[in-house]
């Protein structure tokens, strides 16, 4: 509804009108399981004393304007009515799987359920016979890296119940660093090269250019599609093995050979002999822009002329895959360093960010939102990582037992969330069930890439 502009109003950034618009309505959802038995008030008690409802953005409504603008109004915050006790009577089914019983429940949630205008954008569904709570948080309040170092402030060491979790963060690395002036002329020429080239790709991607259709490709409309979710589990040990048989390579190279096997070897169960062989297939990949990179320290977020501040920071980089039928799989690990390395000495990340602030400033947020969303139907997949403690950590004293993020539905088919957490990372393949109708055998798919990775780079060494 309109209403006149309060003085303390707040108008949203670019970014969060942008996740306001019908094609792009985006909510998170974090889903947290517990060790223990969950006790509801110390859980609601934690909540009413922790950070996050303190933070402008979880006490204040979306509101706007004569003009239509959106706004952001303080607001007290009531808890209780951003609770909700699942009825879990009613989602319980013949199988014993409690991972299955949580993907079915977070695959309704995905196109059925916005969150309500009348209340800040966010509500906690807890799940206490199967030890859960989902966050549902709106895209709007901020990315990734700022949720999940929001949620951090409530936890604390499984092994020191005073100390707050371990930030993952680190400054980037100086590309300069160790070259001589014709290194470093060589290294701008490389970066102006690649980035004239892939920023082109990513121009002409938000226009015409589309990948090639296959079993697993979505497209306009599908975000209305009903959804399956599965959940892949992988061993960090497992990746660090691989990683040190491919020289200089890091988790995410193998995590994105991984995923390229994985796709090569699901497309040629269910469409042996129909894909070329080098056929790409390009996915959309999120990277944070903040000056430090991993989670963040919310203290520092929170100052108004921090390099690291709360929100929406975050670019595009296109990141294409191919299919091969057979191909030895360290050679997927391979390719993925290879392509990845270029992307990195490009700007295509900043670019992206720039054209989408750019076209919500001149040209408004349903062009905007238009030029996004047709980004998303051209390609074939979405991939976001995310760095979780390392450590085991707890809420209200209850050990947290996995971390998992996906997201509400996008025009892609096909939609893989990681999150690492305690030694071990889980990703959420979230999926247009009539276009991939069986994505627990593709999370199998990811699973035995891994293993035939470690066992290649176990005889290697």
């Amino acid at each position: 509804m309109a209403s006149s502009v309060h003085v303390s109003d707040e108008p949203l950034t670019p970014a969060g009108r942008l996740f306001l618009q019908p094609e792009m309505k985006t909510v998170i959802h974090c889903l947290l399981g517990f060790k223990h038995n969950m006790d509801i008030e110390a859980i609601k008690s934690t909540i009413k004393n922790s950070l996050m409802v303190k933070h402008p953005r979880f006490c204040s409504l979306l509101v706007h304007d004569k003009n239509g603008f959106e706004h952001w109004r303080r607001t007290e915050v009531d808890v209780d009515r951003h609770i909700i006790l699942v009825d879990e009577t009613s989602i319980t089914n013949s199988s014993d799987d409690v991972d299955k019983i949580l993907n079915n429940y977070i695959a309704d949630l995905s196109v059925s359920s916005p969150l309500s205008s009348d209340k800040p954008l966010w509500e906690i569904h807890i799940m206490k016979e199967k030890k859960c709570v989902i966050f549902r948080i709106h895209h709007a309040l901020g990315d990734g890296i700022s949720l999940m170092s929001m949620l951090l402030t409530s936890c604390r060491k499984a092994e020191d119940p005073m100390a707050v979790p371990t930030l993952m963060t680190g400054g980037r690395r100086d590309w300069r660093e160790g070259k001589d002036w014709r290194g470093i002329l060589m290294g701008v020429l490389k970066m102006v090269l690649f980035s004239l080239f892939f920023c082109v790709d990513f121009v002409l991607r938000c226009l015409w250019v589309r990948d090639r259709k296959t079993v697993i490709s979505g497209g306009d409309g599908v975000e209305l599609w009903p959804r399956k979710v599965a959940t892949a589990k992988f061993l960090i040990e497992d990746m660090k093995m691989v990683k040190k048989v491919v020289a200089n390579a890091t988790i995410n190279d193998v995590l994105f050979g991984v995923i390229s096997t994985g796709i090569s070897t699901y497309l040629d169960h269910r469409s042996p002999n129909s894909l070329k062989e080098g056929q790409q297939l390009t996915g959309i990949a999120m990277v944070n822009l903040r000056s430090q990179t991993g989670l963040q320290d919310m203290t520092k977020m929170m100052e108004s002329n921090s390099t690291c501040r709360w929100g929406n920071k975050f670019g595009i980089l296109l990141l294409p895959i191919y299919y091969y039928h057979k191909i030895e799989p360290l050679e997927h690990v391979k390719r993925a360093k290879e392509m990845i390395d270029r992307k990195k000495k490009t700007l295509e990340a900043h670019f992206s960010y720039k054209v989408g602030d750019l076209a919500m400033s001149w040209l408004g947020p349903k062009v905007a939102s238009l030029l996004n969303y047709r980004i998303m139907c051209n390609t074939t997949f979405t991939i976001s990582n995310v760095v979780g403690p390392k450590e085991e950590i707890t809420i209200a004293g209850n050990p947290i037992t996995f971390i998992r993020v996906n997201t509400s539905s996008l025009p892609q088919a096909l939609v893989m969330h990681v999150v690492s957490y305690a030694g071990k990372a889980e990703m959420q393949i979230v999926v247009a069930k009539d276009i991939i109708p069986d994505p627990e055998f593709l999370a199998k798919c990811f699973q035995d890439s891994l293993l035939e990775m470690k066992e290649a780079a176990l005889a290697s060494l």
